[in-house]
């Protein structure tokens, strides 16, 4: 890495967490971030970009690194089907011949209900944790 991008990555951290001390706002903000990266690039590649800055800053507000590792998943996965710039809805036009504007009229309902979803797993973040729990991790 250069000078420039190893001293860049420390600061978006830093201004994550200089945002708010709250994790249940910071966790919102990355929801946010994290579903508007997913409408831009590949799932995999966020997660290796994005995981060395957010991570450090959820440890330090307490935030269990499993639950945020599923949280970012999940965000990252609705980030694919959510128009305009969805990847995945491309995908499905392509293969299937249906026009764009189809695809995403009929993916509509199931993206409310994912985005319910991913408020749910924020705030009730047991939802995620009671199986690794209660199997002792």
């Amino acid at each position: 890495m250069t000078g420039v991008q190893t001293c860049a990555l420390p600061i978006f951290g830093q201004y994550f967490a200089g945002l708010t001390t709250n994790p249940l706002v910071f966790l919102m903000l990355v929801n946010l971030l994290l579903l508007f990266i997913g409408t831009l690039i590949n799932a995999s590649a966020a997660v290796v970009i994005l995981t060395p800055i957010l991570l450090p800053v959820a440890l330090s507000m307490g935030i269990d690194p499993l639950f945020f590792g599923v949280m970012m998943v999940v965000n990252l996965a609705i980030g694919c089907i959510t128009p305009p710039v969805g990847l995945d809805l491309f995908v499905v036009s392509a293969i299937t011949k249906i026009p764009i504007e189809t695809v995403t009229r009929e993916v509509t309902p199931y993206l409310l209900a994912l985005l319910a979803d991913l408020l749910v797993i924020t705030y009730f973040q047991d939802i995620i944790l009671v199986i690794p729990r209660s199997l002792g991790g």
